[in-house]
């Protein structure tokens, strides 16, 4: 599939979206905004293109008016349907409008079953069947610069459709924690309390920072990625720095915080002399009840080495949950090996035989394999095309077969049975 990509409108884009407004019309759809306010809005109001190569494939034109945003035209080429295109554009005129002062974006389309009487007689015209749909913007104005400076951002909405498999962590994470969270009245209404804290542990490479990234983009609320070794480098120290950092974040007001390799700042404390990030973890385990007291909020730990957690750090009252991330089942390895598999070998690679092949990888060492193969095919396919022999189209099965089988799985078999015996011990969901 041929790469593409976004950017903002430019000038000589216009013949590029003439070509797009034609599709539609060809369609029998009548565009609810003529073409010449669709023009001047990419000039004076914001308007964004989705191109492969140098073809306009894709593009959207928004209008703010007051706190509002509308979206006047949207269109995608006929043969790029499908693959994600328009939801990019829509995603990029809302990333680009919400600094605005935006509260809502909106967007008129057509509809045969819809009819709006009412409005005939308060004067507006009727434009023959139209439906409404709006959203939100997960972000507001004065969240925007905390954001910026907390290197935080919102991210694309389908990262949870996108994980294949793992159906059991996908429930638990589903149930516990987006229901409650996306609708707390309803929690309420049951008795139930909104997690605020938890913890995701596993072997490395299996995929926690994934999930955390999910989460956020299920519920839709920005991702805050903490990073204890940039913290440390500030002159405040790494606990100066995480208070100050906790105390920025109180100011958003949905927000999902992200800790990678938690063990490095929550230790277990004590010894003599005591460790160096004895101070850290108890300013961490200081920060955590007040995070807690706010709706609105998660925060996710992940961990590699759950065993080497402050046994103070893991305690009831801190987390809510402690979940097991382990190694992808069957279904997730196939669809991890489909997404790295090109498009030129589409139907010609085995895929169950890879996903048979490669049980006890992690999602690091497919992408590892797949990109050995990749690199065996090209280097092969360049060989041969200097000896005047045909071009193979893409990597074959017993490329991938040959990768698998030089790949070192990061997973052992002590670190796959240490890791269900901490499910035993230590898991809570």
């Amino acid at each position: 599939m041929t790469a593409w990509r976004i950017r903002d409108f430019q000038p000589g884009d216009l013949d590029g979206l003439l070509v797009l407004w034609n599709q539609h019309l060809a369609t029998g759809t009548q565009p609810v905004y003529a073409l010449s306010e669709v023009i001047a809005s990419t000039r004076q109001d914001t308007a964004v293109v989705a191109v492969a190569g140098d073809e306009v494939i894709g593009v959207v034109v928004g209008r703010p008016a007051h706190d509002q945003g509308w979206v006047v035209f949207i269109g995608t080429d006929e043969n790029w349907r499908r693959r994600g295109v328009a939801n990019s554009l829509l995603a990029a005129l809302e990333q680009r409008m919400a600094p605005l002062g935006l509260q809502r974006i909106s967007i008129l389309v057509p509809d045969e079953q819809e009819h709006v009487g009412a409005l005939l007689k308060a004067g507006f015209a009727d434009k023959r069947n139209l439906r409404f749909f709006e959203r939100d913007i997960p972000v507001k104005q004065d969240e925007i610069r905390v954001l910026r400076e907390l290197g935080g951002r919102v991210l694309s909405r389908d990262r949870w459709q996108k994980i294949g498999g793992m159906q059991r962590e996908k429930d638990i994470l589903e149930r516990r924690l987006v229901l409650p969270l996306s609708a707390p009245d309803l929690a309420e209404a049951y008795g139930v309390v909104p997690p605020r804290a938890i913890v995701l542990f596993g072997p490395p490479g299996t995929g926690k920072t994934t999930f955390a990234k999910a989460i956020a983009s299920r519920l839709e609320w920005p991702f805050v990625e903490i990073f204890p070794s940039r913290l440390a480098a500030s002159e405040r120290g790494l606990a100066g720095e995480l208070r100050e950092t906790f105390e920025q974040v109180d100011a958003l007001d949905h927000v999902v915080v992200f800790i990678d390799e938690v063990e490095e700042i929550a230790s277990h404390r004590g010894g003599e002399p005591p460790s160096s990030t004895q101070g850290v973890t108890n300013e961490l385990l200081k920060l955590i009840p007040a995070f807690r007291d706010r709706p609105g909020r998660l925060l996710i730990c992940a961990t590699n080495f759950i065993r080497g957690l402050d046994h103070a750090f893991l305690r009831h009252g801190r987390f809510d949950y402690v979940i097991p991330i382990g190694l992808p089942d069957a279904q997730a390895r196939a669809a991890i090996w489909a997404g790295h598999v090109p498009e030129a070998s589409n139907g010609l690679v085995d895929v169950d035989e890879l996903v048979e092949r490669s049980d006890g990888f992690s999602p690091a060492d497919i992408e590892f394999a797949a990109r050995t193969a990749s690199q065996m095919a090209l280097e092969r396919a360049v060989a041969m095309g200097e000896a005047g022999h045909p071009r193979p189209g893409g990597p074959s099965t017993e490329d991938y077969l040959t990768a698998i089988g030089a790949t070192r799985t990061t997973v052992s078999a002590q670190v796959a049975s240490d890791f269900e015996a901490d499910i035993e011990a230590l898991a809570r969901v």
